[in-house]
């Protein structure tokens, strides 16, 4: 049975790379969020897809491996699995660093509004995901708060048409092993699927390395008007990890290399999300979707990064319901929901040693939240000719935070003790209320030729940790919530085998957050941010084909920030490249196997908001080789760094010092698959 029904929540848009590897016409592009199949030419805006095809060659130790192939994204890897992000934006630290993406599983957020953290990419299994959905630019009308930049969606397979069953391993280096099952059945109008994977991995670094388990369970059920998905997802990360290594360019010396300052740093974390997403077809013009979900995590870590250590646990515990009506009106198509949020949240910051009167031993902050957030939302497509569409949203969104400190209120340094870095707020409660709004279209110039923009608005309500977190004597965060509007245009299309889809933005971001030089968090900052973005696909001929996506952007200070004590207006945001982009030339065989080399370039950048300190950005060479043997056998290859080019994977400057995560050299690894078959 062709089961058509949408997931309403799901995101709208598809591009360049949703491509597989193998040559596509455009007609056969889908919308996951519509009722009917629509082709890629009818799109208004972006959405970059790594597929299930592309997930498998990749074969990822870190999801930043397959980020690369997304325009205008970039995953910066930190040590074992850690990493920040940039979609249309600077790589971003800190709270703000995750509060301006929204991350999710099949549309559901990886941790709450208000309580995110940098890296909880690795609450996600994307290594077997279906797909990989990359929105860029704001979507608040979709998503609500923190879909500021942009949106990465880990979508999960589709029982009922993941049919294999396999087991596969791989090897590599620095006592790098992993494995992973799938299995599969289904009777009637239920399927079941069960998949996990487990990794450990000993460190190119010294003393460092991690072990990861993930496991989900998909139960579905569908019928002629009602279709059920039900999915458990869990998660574990214990991680020894890797500090930064300090002097100018010390990526580059070999008895600095696989030196970690911090062996005693690590990080653990569990995650666990139950959701049912239900969506029956009332008729063939009426649909309804209803999502309820719980979500928990946990982690503790060192927080390696400053020189005085303490060790940071949080936790959360969450309840939700997404809920949508779809309604089709002749040539308007209706969507109407609301997304319903509780959470309760905790955090202590413990210090062992005195390392200063200021930063003394003992808890420096002992507080717990309790989160409300209820959006209301509404969006339509009217089709207005058969070559012309428009779109619209709007979203407006509660947020209130009910903060109880479980210490002494005010200073957490001793009596007399001036300049004290921690503060602790009293109790209070601080609420947002926000609108989000967004209009866009489309205009078919041809049957292979469109083009297309939208205005479109993203906020983000300022995280718990930037309210409550305070230094420096800061009694109150007087915070306002995040701004950023954005219009962008593109054209698309296909001209015989080359498909081709180039986007202009322009995005103003108002009441940016930051800390300031005395240890403030404020929100007086504004940032502007000017790009172009390039994604193509041209088949070669019936065995090669060459794909590839670049980005020139500008991201830049608005005004002088207290970041600085010199004036910083005009001037470029620390780590944000100029120019990012990857490239794939491929050939595929007969019996499926296929030999891939890649090419990933990030440009040089800023290290500090002064602009006087540099990384000079790096060029790999990555090749995969992947082939199928008989019906049941996979084989898998692939060496990174391929050039063995000295680099490192993320640059910073802080403290006075250059700082580096290093990469590693040539590697090479090698996996094995057998897949059972039904």
């Amino acid at each position: 049975m062709n089961y058509k029904l949408p997931r309403v929540c799901s995101l709208l848009l598809l591009s360049a790379a949703s491509y597989p590897l193998s040559a596509q016409k455009i007609e056969q592009i889908t919308v996951t969020a519509s009722l009917n199949e629509r082709a890629l030419l009818e799109l208004n805006s972006n959405l970059s897809v790594i597929n299930e095809e592309q997930l498998q060659l990749i074969e990822h130790e870190h999801v930043h491996q397959a980020i690369v192939r997304v325009p205008g994204g970039w995953i910066s890897r930190g040590n074992g699995q850690e990493h920040l992000t940039a979609i249309r934006s600077p790589v971003l630290t800190g709270t703000g660093g995750c509060g301006a993406f929204f991350m999710a599983q099949d549309g559901i957020s990886l941790r709450a509004p208000g309580f995110c953290n940098t890296n909880q990419l690795f609450d996600a299994n994307t290594e077997q995901a279906q797909r990989i959905e990359v929105l860029r630019g704001p979507s608040s009308t979709l998503y609500g708060s923190n879909a500021v930049h942009g949106a990465i969606n880990v979508i999960t397979p589709n029982a009922f048409q993941d049919e294999r069953n396999s087991l596969g391993v791989s090897m590599g280096p620095h006592d790098y092993y992993s494995s992973r099952f799938s299995t599969q059945s289904d009777w009637g109008e239920h399927a079941l699927l069960m998949y996990g994977n487990g990794a450990h991995d000993g460190g190119y670094k010294d003393d460092s390395g991690f072990d990861q388990q993930k496991f989900n369970l998909i139960h579905q059920y569908q019928s002629q008007s009602l279709m059920i998905k039900n999915v458990l997802a869990t998660t574990n990360l214990n991680q020894e990890t890797a500090g930064f290594i300090q002097g100018f360019e010390a990526y580059k010396d070999e008895s600095l290399k696989k030196s970690n300052p911090n062996p005693e740093a690590f990080r653990d974390s569990q995650s666990f999300r139950a959701y049912s997403q239900v969506q029956y077809q009332a008729d063939s013009d009426t649909f309804y979707t209803i999502t309820p979900y719980v979500r928990w995590a946990d982690m503790t870590f060192l927080q390696h990064y400053l020189p005085w250590q303490p060790i940071e646990k949080n936790d959360q515990k969450s309840i939700g319901v997404n809920v949508a009506i779809e309604q089709q009106l002749e040539d308007v198509t209706w969507y109407t929901g609301v997304d319903i949020d509780f959470t309760h949240g905790s955090l202590t910051e413990t210090q062992f040693t005195d390392f200063s009167p200021t930063k003394p031993a003992g808890k420096h902050y002992d507080y717990d939240v309790d989160a409300f957030v209820i959006s209301p939302n509404v969006r339509l497509n009217w089709a207005v000719t058969a070559e012309l569409s428009f779109n619209a949203g709007l979203r407006y969104e509660i947020t209130n935070f009910e903060y109880q400190n479980n210490l002494s209120a005010g200073s957490a340094c001793g009596e007399g003790v001036e300049g004290c870095r921690f503060t602790r707020p009293e109790d209070q409660d601080v609420g947002y209320d926000e609108f989000s709004y967004q209009i866009g279209g489309h205009y078919l110039l041809s049957e292979q030729h469109s083009v297309y923009g939208q205005f479109s608005t993203g906020y983000r309500a300022p995280q718990a940790n930037e309210l409550f977190r305070l230094q420096q004597g800061q009694a109150v965060a007087d915070l306002n919530a995040e701004k950023l509007d954005s219009i962008e245009f593109g054209v698309r299309g296909q001209w015989q085998e080359l498909f081709y889809d180039a986007t202009l933005f322009t995005m103003q971001k108002d009441n940016f957050i930051f800390q300031d030089t005395e240890r403030q968090n404020i929100s007086s900052g504004k940032t502007s941010h000017h790009g172009v973005e390039l994604s193509v696909h041209y088949q070669l001929s019936s065995h090669f084909y060459l794909t590839g996506n670049g980005t020139i952007a500008n991201h830049k200070y608005d005004n002088s920030l207290m970041l600085s004590r010199v004036a910083i207006k005009g001037n470029e945001i620390d780590t944000a490249p100029q120019h990012i982009g990857s490239a794939q030339l491929g050939w595929q065989g007969i019996g499926h196997t296929n030999i891939e080399l890649e090419w990933t370039h990030v440009g040089n950048y800023y290290l500090n908001p002064e602009n006087t300190a540099q990384y000079q950005g790096h060029n790999l060479l990555n090749l995969r080789v992947q082939a199928t043997i008989g019906e049941n056998w996979t084989i898998n290859t692939k060496v990174l760094n391929l050039t063995d080019e000295d680099y490192a994977e993320r640059a910073d400057f802080g403290f006075g010092n250059y700082r580096y995560f290093v990469g590693e050299p040539r590697s090479f690894y090698v996996s094995v698959k057998y897949d059972f078959g039904r």
